[in-house]
């Protein structure tokens, strides 16, 4: 299980997207009109947690969710939610190793990808791709 921050159409909204993500089956996937809805959207809980105060309303109702569900991993973007989630013993992942992974998995080039993610608003930081790009040739994370 994987919960996703975004795809809220408004930030009144505070919703969050909760997606499955199954492991890979041995057998080959159902044809499309057997596949299972994959995507829910969940009310974050509430109460909300106090200790979560300083965090963005979406980070905020994210990582209560990632919690309550006790989700294997949480995406999430935004620093100051990942170290949150960290500190909690979330595993997270953000955009790029989502990418990366896509990558792997031959689903996508993470340079084509890239690119097209550099020409939006979206924040790349330059270590953190050279970091990726390393981890992707060589299958090893830099320190």
């Amino acid at each position: 299980m994987l919960i996703w921050l975004g795809g809220c159409p408004t930030r009144q909204e505070r919703r969050s997207v909760l997606v499955y993500v199954p492991a890979r089956p041995a057998a080959p996937a159902p044809p499309a009109s057997n596949t299972p809805k994959v995507l829910v959207i969940a009310s974050p809980p509430a109460p909300p947690d106090p200790t979560l105060a300083l965090l963005d309303p979406g980070e905020r109702a994210a990582l209560s969710l990632a919690l309550l569900l006790r989700a294997d991993r949480l995406l999430i973007d935004d620093w100051d939610g990942r170290a949150e989630a960290k500190r909690r013993h979330l595993l997270v992942t953000g955009t790029l190793g989502v990418l990366a992974r896509a990558h792997q998995l031959q689903l996508l080039d993470f340079d084509v990808a890239l690119s097209q993610l550099s020409q939006t608003n979206f924040y790349l930081s330059k270590q953190l791709v050279d970091s990726i790009r390393h981890w992707l040739l060589t299958g090893q994370k830099q320190t």
